[in-house]
């Protein structure tokens, strides 16, 4: 092969390289205002959860674990939170980095967990949401965009937190 040639492919191959290495890199957390990352993740007792799913609504999705007491701490007033709000469109979404599944399906069966809650044992999904503290929740709006970003434990029952989030859905007093 000529000198040439060879250039040419050896160029080509790291023109090729860059542009997969731009594609795949990580991107950092993501920030309010970002488009949410979508997902599919096993279900728990059984099937898939895809954010797709739940397009148009706004979508609550919590990071959390069984063994992590502020997430333990969280998990009534979440409950509470999702049966009050199903109503006004908006999806609780929980996904669990627990690597026991048994373990989680007893929590959610004591804690009587109504809303879809997903595994991420590997940690996949956490890392690519940038998520470090548990628990650690984003709101996405129904354009699916983050409307905010809550590290750490949450009373789901306070009027402000519920104010903010049926502000996201469209729906108003009169409108019930």
């Amino acid at each position: 092969m000529r000198r040439s040639t060879i250039a040419k492919w050896i160029l080509i191959g790291a023109a090729a390289g860059g542009l997969v290495w731009v594609a795949l890199r990580p991107r950092g957390p993501v920030k309010m205002g970002d488009r949410a990352p979508g997902f599919t993740l096993p279900q728990l007792p059984s099937g898939r959860l895809s954010l797709s799913q739940f397009k148009g609504q706004v979508v609550v999705l919590n990071f959390w674990a069984t063994w992590c007491p502020p997430c333990v701490m969280e998990a009534p007033s979440l409950e509470q939170f999702a049966t009050e709000m199903k109503s006004q469109g908006v999806t609780v979404i929980g996904v669990s980095v627990d690597e026991d599944a048994q373990a989680l399906n007893k929590f959610i069966q004591y804690y009587h967990v109504s809303y879809p809650v997903a595994r991420d044992p590997d940690y996949r999904l956490t890392h690519r949401y940038g998520t470090y503290k548990l628990p650690e929740t984003y709101i996405i709006d129904r354009e699916g965009r983050v409307a905010e970003k809550i590290i750490g434990e949450t009373n789901w029952t306070d009027p402000r937190m519920i104010t903010f989030v049926k502000s996201l859905t469209g729906y108003t007093q009169a409108s019930r």
